[in-house]
């Protein structure tokens, strides 16, 4: 079996994909739902969302909303409660995550091709000295 630590595969479009958007699940909260309502048309365009993935979407919607109302309930303490801010570091944490398995990440989606700029003028990048260019 390999094992291919660090090294994620990249993100397809599915041939099932969903093709439309869909509402919010209603047990959804209101920073959940609008998260839901934010990241959908983003995953439905890249076509690497299927039905079997709507579970995974709302956990990830689901996490960001328990951070936001974490996060607003903080900023209504005098004093920072750090088992509050513990389980908001831990929903942050599954955010990210999932974030990153469905491509809502500048890394996750370069995987995917989706947000890597077209352009020629990396002669001047010091970072590029190891790419070989074709020029003639």
């Amino acid at each position: 079996m390999t094992h291919l630590r660090g090294v994620k595969p990249p993100i397809k479009a599915d041939a099932g994909a969903l093709t439309k958007a869909l509402p919010p699940p209603k047990r959804l909260t209101k920073e959940a739902a609008a998260e839901w309502k934010r990241v959908m048309p983003q995953l439905i365009a890249r076509r690497i969302i299927t039905r079997g993935d709507l579970a995974g979407i709302e956990s990830y919607c689901s996490a960001v909303g328990g951070a936001q109302q974490i996060a607003d309930h903080m900023r209504t303490l005098p004093i920072p409660d750090l088992k509050l801010g513990g389980l908001q570091i831990r929903y942050m944490q599954t955010v990210r995550q999932l974030a990153a398995e469905y491509g809502l990440t500048p890394t996750s989606r370069a995987r995917v091709g989706g947000d890597i700029p077209d352009d020629d003028d990396d002669n001047d990048n010091p970072l590029m000295i190891g790419r070989r260019r074709n020029h003639v």
